[in-house]
């Protein structure tokens, strides 16, 4: 009789990852800054993406409004959110644990699950620690951020230890920390249940009431205890969770459904003409993040937040695939018209979202040649966007000219000396 091993699941947890990746990209300014917050300019009305560890000290934790932080810790730098930057590095980060892990499934842009099983005699059969420590290293010598690992016999063990492994200041931990095999319990025990992922604030209360605060607490009562309370299904789950049981596979993300941005001003706005504006800069930046993942989309999304919070969509989905910034302004210029039109008011945050994409890669199309007196794909409705070979064969070198000279290289005219007075915004 064959017994199977004890699955070997790694997590992979950036430490501090828009701080670092900040750091990285502005030595001089950034990169000098112990406090530093990353989230917004001072004044602004975002909200704080991560913090430096020093900064949590005093109180700052994402999510945050800048405006707090700042009141917390009022010494502390702020800086925007490197969003280009940090895609390319957790990008990055996964092609480094790809050559390590058979299954690499990203949990977020910081987060990434390692399945290791079948791996042991190829690291020699040393220690899930070991493994650990060379994959810790591998990815600080690519590219110069530090990681932290939990591991364990799943998911849940490696989410719980991972927490433990961050070197914070006065921790003593070294970056990576695995509970062996038949330690899960033992190793959950200290732990609240609140800190449990899935254990939300309402069954938290419930807990409470139950005089239960702690794994250990849960882990002395009995199924049947807890699903005399609980309910069947919520009692059973209960159950195994405080003791480590977490049969969920790492499996590789599922596919992007949608390429966004999204500009939180600093004062509300309320021209048309300066809105417009706004709108075809966002729709130069996520045309361009389309394109950068070999997409193209067929639905495009409109997103206003008004003055007064309200927020307000519209969307069209197209008869053809686009990838071109001006086919993306061409159909968002309408739908930000129909929203404007329903509506006058501020306009406090502005968005596009580009979805159902295409379902042909870029590369995987067969070559056309180009044409001048070629015509491009009759559009279905009047007014809709549709591109041609040559359309996208022009996108594509500026985009090979913005990756050379920056971003800011070739700029449809509208934007070029255009001075912006939106006041302090946040990108998303």
């Amino acid at each position: 009789m064959t017994t199977l091993s004890p699955r070997r699941i790694l997590l992979v947890d950036a430490d501090a990852f828009f701080v670092a990746v900040a750091r990285q990209e502005d030595p001089e300014g950034a990169g000098q800054a112990t406090l530093l917050i990353v989230g917004g300019r001072p004044g602004s009305r975002g909200v704080v993406c991560s913090a430096s560890y020093e900064c949590r000290a005093y109180g700052v934790r994402s999510a945050m409004p800048i405006s707090r932080a700042l009141k917390l810790c009022p010494q502390a730098t702020c800086v925007p959110v490197p969003r280009g930057a940090c895609s390319a590095r957790s990008r990055e980060i996964q092609q480094v644990l790809a050559t390590f892990a058979p299954v690499v499934q990203a949990s977020s842009i910081d987060e990434w699950y390692c399945d290791m099983g079948g791996t042991e005699a190829l690291y020699g059969q040393e220690s899930l620690e070991a493994t650990a420590h060379r994959i810790r290293d591998a990815v600080f010598a690519a590219t110069g951020l530090t990681v932290s690992i939990g591991g364990g016999t799943s998911r849940l063990v490696a989410k719980m230890a991972v927490e433990l492994a961050k070197p914070k200041p006065g921790t003593g931990a070294t970056g990576v920390r695995c509970v062996p095999p038949g330690e899960e319990a033992g190793f959950l025990s200290p732990f609240r249940l609140a800190d449990l992922p899935m254990v939300g604030p309402r069954f938290s209360a419930t807990l409470e009431r139950m005089g239960l605060d702690t794994i250990a607490d849960a882990q002395r009562w009995s199924v049947t205890d807890l699903q005399s309370r609980l309910g069947e299904r919520a009692g059973a789950w209960l159950h195994r969770r405080v003791r480590g049981i977490d049969d969920s596979a790492v499996t590789p993300r599922e596919v992007q459904k949608q390429v966004s941005r999204e500009d939180t001003f600093g004062r509300d706005l309320h021209d048309d003409e300066q809105l417009e504006r706004e709108l075809l800069r966002l729709a130069v930046r996520v045309s361009a993040d389309l394109r950068r993942q070999g997409l193209r989309a067929k639905t495009v999304t409109v997103k206003l937040k008004d003055a007064d919070f309200k927020t307000r969509s519209a969307q069209r989905t197209l008869a053809h695939p686009i990838e071109s910034e001006k086919s993306v302004i061409k159909a968002a210029r309408v739908l930000f018209r129909a929203l404007r039109g329903k509506r006058r008011v501020g306009v406090r945050l502005l968005g596009i979202g580009l979805s159902h994409f295409d379902d042909e890669p870029d590369g995987t199309a067969p070559a056309v040649q180009l044409g001048f007196f070629a015509p491009p794909p009759a559009p279905a409705h009047e007014g809709e966007p549709v591109e041609s070979a040559k359309d996208r064969a022009l996108t594509r070198a500026l985009d090979r000219i913005r990756d050379r000279y920056g971003s800011t290289a070739i700029l449809p005219a509208r934007l070029v000396d255009q001075a912006r007075d939106t006041g302090p915004r946040v990108e998303e």
